[in-house]
């Protein structure tokens, strides 16, 4: 992987990140048209460089880490159902890191279920209230489905809070904090397996750092886009584009059978 690849990768990452369109899934398209090997390193830097995009929630919304510690009791307990799926199902979701395929199917699938979000949620509150411990272990469950590549997990959690009769605003906000103990944890796991394994190597540092912080800025400005656009139109953009691009992938892999 060269520098340059690394960018438009961390790019990718940044902008979908907190979109509910999967940003794992456009990172593993985007490397299959960049017709990267997939090694062991591509793996890693799929799943590490989305701390940098982590860390973009920590300085946007600051004050909320220093709000009080139930905050972070409550994000552990939504924490705490992926976290043992990701740990018991590691394997599998590495194996479905390689499958294009899956991500179409996903993509074309989460795009039909967010065609009819808003919808389904009309009647919720538009005031914001504290999230009790029931209720994050709850949207902690959605975050399971997005395991699969190509689900989008902010998607999943963000409907998730929406069950839970919490505004679009607050469901999103919910949703990003989350991200934070989730990618942390995967990050580290990752990184500890590889550095296991064969090593890390100076070089693969250095994509490491410049991925992470393409994709801090990046995501920076992602995040405030994404609230005013789900606020002003709702979940249906992002419905139609996952189904557009959805179709787009299956296609080319059909032609390419």
């Amino acid at each position: 992987m060269s520098i340059f690849e690394s960018i438009i990768i961390a790019i990718v990452e940044g902008l979908t990140e907190y979109l509910p369109v999967s940003s794992t899934g456009h990172m593993i398209i985007t490397e299959w048209l960049l017709k990267l090997e997939n090694t062991d390193f591509l793996k890693l830097f799929t799943v590490a460089i989305q701390l940098g995009a982590i860390m973009a929630v920590v300085v946007l919304y600051y004050k909320k880490f220093f709000k009080s510690l139930d905050f972070y009791y409550k994000l552990a307990v939504a924490f705490i159902p992926a976290g043992i799926f990701g740990f018991l199902l590691n394997d599998l979701i590495d194996e479905l890191l390689e499958s294009p395929l899956t991500v179409g199917i996903t993509l074309l699938v989460g795009g039909i279920v967010l065609l009819f979000t808003d919808k389904w949620f009309a009647g919720n509150p538009e005031e914001e209230r504290e999230v009790t411990y029931l209720e994050a272990f709850k949207i902690g469950l959605f975050q399971v489905i997005s395991l699969i590549p190509g689900v989008s997990r902010s998607g999943a959690t963000i409907i998730g809070g929406l069950t839970q009769k919490l505004s679009r605003k607050q469901a999103a906000e919910f949703s990003f904090f989350l991200a934070v103990p989730t990618m942390l944890a995967a990050t580290g796991y990752k990184l500890l397996k590889y550095f296991k394994s064969s090593g890390i190597s100076s070089e693969e540092l250095k994509l490491l750092s410049i991925g992470n912080l393409v994709a801090f800025i990046v995501a920076i400005i992602a995040i405030k886009g994404f609230i005013g656009i789900l606020n002003r139109f709702g979940f249906k953009p992002f419905g139609w584009y996952r189904i557009a691009v959805g179709i787009i992938i299956l296609i080319a892999l059909y032609q390419q059978s």
